[in-house]
């Protein structure tokens, strides 16, 4: 028998990454030679780079300042991080809508030390385990729950209200031709 061949792309990825809105400042140089500086929010997050919208073009292989603004874990100490690093311009498109003067930029981070990849790589598992869970209660609630005060349908199909104690829904049923 033939084996089926994958229609999925394979990963190329190094890192996992998590879909993450995270405050973010981007500081780079324009096409026409001017800093620009953009507060933008990503739209997700691993330990070798970054996603995010901006509304000015950067050239690919430009360097970037960023400053991602990540939340404190539960059970972690102190407040919000600000990661601070240099990062490079891996792609810069034009968005999906042409009203819309805004470009998908995907930066790869080059200074990061092993204490803020660290950090970031423990975000970016918090973050998809909360995804995963949420997945999973979501696919355990696929049927919807009776809802109290509901008409019940009797078998000659008239509707009567759903009784409200033990005692009365007995002495329904006896009233009820079965």
């Amino acid at each position: 028998m033939p084996q089926k061949r994958s229609t999925r792309k394979k990963e190329r990825r190094g890192t996992v990454r998590a879909d993450a809105r995270l405050s973010m400042l981007l500081k780079g140089a324009r096409e026409d030679g001017d800093r620009t500086q953009v507060v933008t929010e990503s739209q997700n997050i691993s330990a070798s780079g970054v996603y995010c919208v901006s509304p000015h073009y950067l050239a690919p292989l430009s360097k970037v300042d960023l400053a991602i603004v990540l939340p404190r874990l539960p059970g972690g100490r102190g407040a919000k991080d600000i990661i601070n690093c240099e990062g490079i311009v891996v792609r810069c498109e034009a968005g999906t809508h042409k009203s819309e003067r805004q470009f998908q930029l995907a930066c790869m981070f080059t200074d990061l030390d092993p204490k803020r990849r660290q950090r970031i790589d423990e975000f970016v598992t918090w973050r998809n385990l909360q995804a995963l869970r949420a997945a999973t209660s979501a696919a355990g609630r696929t049927t919807p729950r009776a809802r109290t005060g509901a008409r019940a349908v009797t078998r000659k199909g008239t509707a009567r209200p759903r009784a409200r104690s033990a005692g009365r829904a007995t002495a329904r049923r006896r009233e009820t031709a079965h």
